[in-house]
């Protein structure tokens, strides 16, 4: 009989303590890092795949946001750049191919420490080059990569292209990070910010890497009156050689609003 009473006062306890653990507002923390490698080939023209690993395994993201990748194109001599880069970093990789080339294919990638849930993938406008957006799910987020065309009317179109995707992931924070080809005052980046919030520091400029005169890269958040964001750090990293590019990375903070 006593046991039975404190198997029942244990089960109690253990009901409330959840109960009391799923009222508390939850705060979780994520690094994102953008990065456009150009195929690994740095400012010196040197193709080096350990130069870009080491920079973004220094950078330490959660999950890196990865442009201009060939997948076993006659240019990256069969390499597929993403899973080289995964190699080296020891994180996990998911691709998306933009357009066929060479061969093979050339588009963005994610890199994540977690193994991801899901991935969902987008064709974007691109009247010089069909480009696309990434989105991969994780358990407590949701990361989109992109590269946008570089005519406005195409990064214009775009904007409802994404928002029409991501509009049904509204239980986890939705990030988007990349190139978008387009500077803060623009036409088309003010259009996205009606539903995005910028994370990272755009008086920071992004390129070119041995010579920053503009911010064309970002990592911005889908606004969700469930989440309160907070940056805690935004830096774009003085990495003159490893890309035309330079990386930017954004840790934020998210906190449950329930």
């Amino acid at each position: 009989m006593h046991k039975i009473n404190l198997f029942l006062l244990l089960a109690i306890s253990v009901m409330i303590c959840c109960g009391t653990n799923r009222n508390n507002n939850k705060t979780e923390t994520v690094k994102i890092l953008s990065y456009n490698v150009r195929n690994a080939r740095g400012m010196d023209e040197v193709t080096d795949y350990n130069r870009v690993a080491s920079v973004i395994k220094r950078i330490d993201a959660d999950c890196a946001a990865i442009q201009e990748l060939d997948s076993a194109t006659q240019r990256s001599g069969g390499f597929i750049v993403l899973d080289e880069l995964a190699k080296r970093t020891g994180m996990f990789a998911t691709y998306n191919k933009s357009i066929d080339y060479q061969g093979g294919g050339y588009g963005i990638g994610i890199l994540t420490k977690e193994k991801p849930l899901r991935k969902e993938a987008v064709l974007l406008p691109g009247s010089e080059e069909q480009r696309s957006l990434l989105l991969v799910e994780m358990p407590d987020y949701v990361i989109c990569c992109t590269h946008w065309s570089l005519n406005q009317p195409d990064r214009m179109a775009s904007v409802d292209v994404i928002n029409e995707l991501i509009k049904n992931y509204t239980s986890k924070p939705v990030f988007l990070a990349g190139d978008l080809n387009a500077v803060p005052g623009s036409e088309e980046i003010q259009e996205l910010l009606k539903a995005w919030s910028v994370l990272n520091d755009t008086l920071q400029p992004t390129i070119p890497a041995n010579n920053p005169k503009k911010c064309i890269d970002y990592v911005m958040v889908k606004n969700n009156p469930k989440f309160v964001f907070n940056v805690l750090e935004t830096k774009v990293e003085n990495e003159l050689m490893a890309s035309d590019h330079l990386p930017l990375w954004v840790t934020v903070s998210v906190k449950d609003n329930n």
